[in-house]
């Protein structure tokens, strides 16, 4: 669970412990997948690490981590992490620009290749599965989220683009396009811009980061057995 130690994919860790998963909460911040396996039922199963998922070699180590850990590789992945900056692109240097592709687009495409690489290599039969966390954006656009819309729109097209060219080697993937979500990432919008959210989202109001968990604990279950390369919106009719 790559972006495990606040909003969505904290309360993805949570779900998933739930329904009886051991949790990996990976997170820039150690402090918070520690903080993450703080809350989780039977945290002695579950693991905490540190990771730069911009960072080809911290990604690995961490995935190494985790196999030494449990033994085996994981089967189960969540590409949770992310960021965003609001201002308008007139203004956005090319370091924020690069910085939010590298953590969003990026990182999720670090993650995939080490989850994949690992369990191809690992012999025996292949059953994995992957959901991304893209946004609604990455079909709508936003004022002054530019970088953030286009790095969701290219985790769209990537999550597309693996689940075709890894179904047949046992490997399903699927992502969630959440709307307006009460997360700390989502505090960077003004009130304004949250107002006008509101206005074009039928239930008139945001969502709770565990209403996404929910669908995304969905996906990676058995449940959704015959869904693949599905990108699933869950913005309580954002736009519809």
């Amino acid at each position: 669970m790559s972006g495990g130690g606040s909003g969505i994919g904290r309360a993805c860790c949570e779900v998933l412990a739930r329904e009886g998963a051991r949790v990996v909460a990976a997170d820039i911040n150690l402090q918070s997948s520690q903080e993450t396996l703080s809350l989780l039922p039977g945290s002695q199963q579950h693991m905490a690490v540190g990771v730069d998922v911009r960072d080809k070699g911290s990604v690995e180590a961490a995935f190494k981590s985790i196999q030494k850990h449990y033994g085996e590789p994981p089967s189960l992945l969540v590409n949770s992490a992310g960021i965003l900056a609001l201002a308008p692109l007139t203004d956005t240097s090319e370091e924020e620009w690069m910085k939010i592709i590298d953590v969003n687009l990026k990182g999720t495409y670090l993650i995939t290749q080490s989850f994949t690489k690992m369990l191809l290599d690992g012999g025996g039969e292949v059953q994995g599965t992957m959901v991304n966390v893209a946004s609604i954006s990455a079909k709508t656009g936003f004022p002054n989220l530019e970088p953030y819309a286009a790095s969701k729109g290219g985790v769209v097209s990537l999550t597309k683009s693996c689940a075709a060219a890894l179904i047949r080697k046992g490997i399903r993937v699927n992502c969630v396009l959440p709307g307006l979500i009460t997360t700390s990432m989502n505090q960077h919008l003004t009130e304004d811009l949250q107002a006008d959210a509101m206005k074009i989202t039928p239930l008139g109001r945001a969502g709770h980061p565990h209403e996404v968990a929910e669908l995304i604990a969905f996906l990676l279950s058995d449940r959704s057995s015959y869904m693949v390369g599905s990108c699933v919106e869950v913005t309580g009719g954002y736009m519809m």
